[in-house]
């Protein structure tokens, strides 16, 4: 009888030891299909970079009647696994704006309120919950064309009329403050976000040139309303009958009281406003942030990052176009005193922190 009660303890002890490891096995299991890259399986898993998250900081929202407490923008940079698909690079670009946000000296310079004025200037495509802030100067027209092929209003890049792109009206492509509060608060924390940036001064190089020498679009205001009105104000020497010149343009810039035109001028500001003030980069965790300097890398970079590379592709960038032209930046400037550049940075310098560009020293000093 000892016998037996003695091999059947020592038989439950085994069954015991044998449950125990079953659930070990199960549970290591699970564990690692959990934390394993679905889109990824069978390779190499690479560590998650936290730090290359852009979050919005806790009490980096601006309080008061521009955002309500119940709608303040929250949530990831990253959808899925997009974090183990970013290149370096774009890693590296989160990262220095999230740093930037966090710098209290530049707070002015960096953060803006999601006003309606910021929520006009992104556009939404909700069949692939995606969200583009206009950044204008910046080949924001390609992205347009991108979006509203998206949105099903075409069915091609090449069949978009060049005069539908910015018509709003007939183009399908709705802004995000057409939305309730509720849904581009959920619009903010869901989809991808993504915007384009290139240096700030041949960004303005680039404005001037476009609305007041060529007027390719033929948009008559520009020269008729806007540029009289900087004229009066900021032209030195009143006798000169010329059109607006690029001194008057930067003198108007950089004037610290400059908002009173701007008022006047209305959304034609939005050529030549700060990113910061378009896009509102420290408040919105935006997915990605693309510079026109590298557009032929970083365009087939977002598609694929949105899950929309193999319904649409970027049009073809023409050679060269992108690239940081230095030399047409020292003529531009060559006859600007370093009063009024130095005036021009100071309002601009939140852009060049954030986005990684380098502060123009052969035109500061």
């Amino acid at each position: 009888w000892l016998v037996s009660d003695t091999m059947q303890h020592q038989w439950l002890l085994l069954a015991a030891c044998f449950w125990v490891i079953l659930m070990f096995m199960v549970a290591s299991k699970f564990i690692t299909l959990t934390f394993k890259d679905p889109d990824g399986y069978g390779a190499k898993q690479e560590p998650l970079v936290l730090t290359a998250v852009t979050k919005v900081e806790e009490g980096h929202v601006p309080e008061g009647k521009h955002w309500p407490e119940e709608f303040q923008p929250t949530g990831k940079a990253f959808p899925g696994n997009l974090l183990q698909q970013q290149p370096l690079v774009h890693m590296e670009r989160l990262e220095l704006l999230r740093n930037v946000c966090k710098d209290t000296a530049l707070r002015n310079l960096s953060h803006t309120a999601v006003s309606k004025f910021v929520l006009d200037r992104i556009f939404v495509c909700d069949k692939h919950k995606i969200l583009f802030c206009q950044t204008p100067k910046v080949g924001n027209t390609q992205w347009k064309k991108v979006l509203i092929v998206l949105n099903g209003a075409f069915s091609s890049i090449e069949e978009i009329p060049e005069n539908i792109v910015h018509d709003h009206e007939k183009n399908g492509l709705p802004r995000l403050s057409s939305f309730s509060d509720s849904e581009i608060q959920k619009r903010l924390n869901v989809y991808f976000k993504f915007l384009i940036v290139r240096d700030p001064f041949e960004r303005l190089i680039s404005a001037f040139k476009d609305k007041f020498v060529q007027n390719p679009r033929f948009e008559p205001w520009y020269r008729q309303e806007i540029a009289p009105g900087i004229i009066r104000k900021y032209r030195r020497s009143r006798s000169e009958p010329r059109g607006l010149q690029f001194e008057d343009f930067v003198r108007y810039l950089g004037d610290p009281n400059h908002r009173w035109l701007d008022l006047q001028f209305g959304e034609h500001i939005i050529h030549w406003v700060t990113y910061v003030e378009l896009c509102a980069p420290c408040q919105i965790a935006y997915s990605v942030i693309g510079h026109h300097e590298t557009l032929e890398e970083d365009a087939p970079f977002i598609l694929k990052a949105a899950g929309i590379d193999h319904l649409v592709s970027y049009p073809t960038i023409p050679p060269g176009i992108t690239v940081y032209n230095r030399t047409k930046v020292e003529r531009y400037f060559s006859g600007i005193s370093k009063r009024d550049i130095r005036r021009l940075y100071a309002r601009f310098e939140g852009d060049f922190k954030l986005f990684g560009y380098q502060e123009p020293d052969f035109l500061l000093n």
